[in-house]
């Protein structure tokens, strides 16, 4: 999954999913690879937090090699739920990299791992709690609003983590890459001293739109094929 997605970006995913009509799945603001430069790529391998670690150590027997550990910890900023000995496990497992709804801890430890770990950031302390556990713990994962499973992808990058069906993955990554070029193709073209103004015919749609006020840009984009904003 990573080769697949080693060109493009959870931004181009994005616009993807939009131009699809599939539903739009990322992760809420601010959740960050630990190193820069990291991504992950993989099948959603569900963990619900509850405490203890030991929810993860029972995914991890369920782990495919390649999958992407996705854990909910509610989001919660006042306590770690992932350290060091959770992604050794989780590496030795043949899992490929870690999104945390939550926090992180033991940083200079997982960077020396250098498995890739997404999450809020980190915080010295770990739970101080044991909270009854749910049926759904490793079925499904919550991720902000989102509900995920072994259904889902995961993608993650410098711009953040969403989630795809698997169902949907195949013309997502089509179209995210037909846009990829179109967007480096007008890219260069801007350098080369052509503007994105003139390349998608600004002035028309100035023009159009003062005859027409219900005329959008986007539409104007889909007429002259631009990729910008979908």
């Amino acid at each position: 999954m990573l080769k697949d997605f080693a060109a493009l970006s959870t931004p181009l995913l994005a616009d993807a999913c939009v131009r699809e009509n599939v539903p739009l799945r990322a992760a809420p603001a601010g959740v960050r690879p630990l190193v820069d430069g990291h991504r992950i790529a993989g099948r959603v391998l569900p963990a619900r937090h509850y405490g203890s670690v030991d929810v993860f150590l029972e995914a991890y027997g369920r782990a495919e090699p390649g999958d992407v550990l996705v854990v909910d910890n509610g989001g919660r900023t006042d306590e770690a739920c992932v350290g060091d000995l959770a992604v050794l496990e989780a590496e030795a497992a043949g899992v490929t990299g870690l999104a945390i709804w939550g926090l992180h801890r033991d940083t200079p430890e997982l960077v020396e791992i250098g498995l890739p770990v997404f999450s809020y950031g980190a915080y010295p302390p770990g739970p101080l709690r044991v909270d009854e556990r749910e049926p759904e713990a490793l079925s499904t994962a919550r991720f902000g609003p989102h509900l995920v499973s072994v259904d889902d992808i995961v993608f993650g990058d410098a711009d953040g983590v969403l989630f795809v069906a698997a169902d949907d993955l195949e013309r997502v990554l089509a179209t995210a890459e037909r846009i990829r070029r179109t967007e480096r193709e007008q890219a260069d073209l801007i350098r080369a001293g052509r503007t994105l103004r003139q390349q998608t015919q600004f002035d028309e749609y100035l023009t159009r739109r003062a005859v027409d006020p219900t005329y959008t840009f986007r539409r104007h984009l889909r007429r002259v094929g631009g990729a910008i904003e979908e």
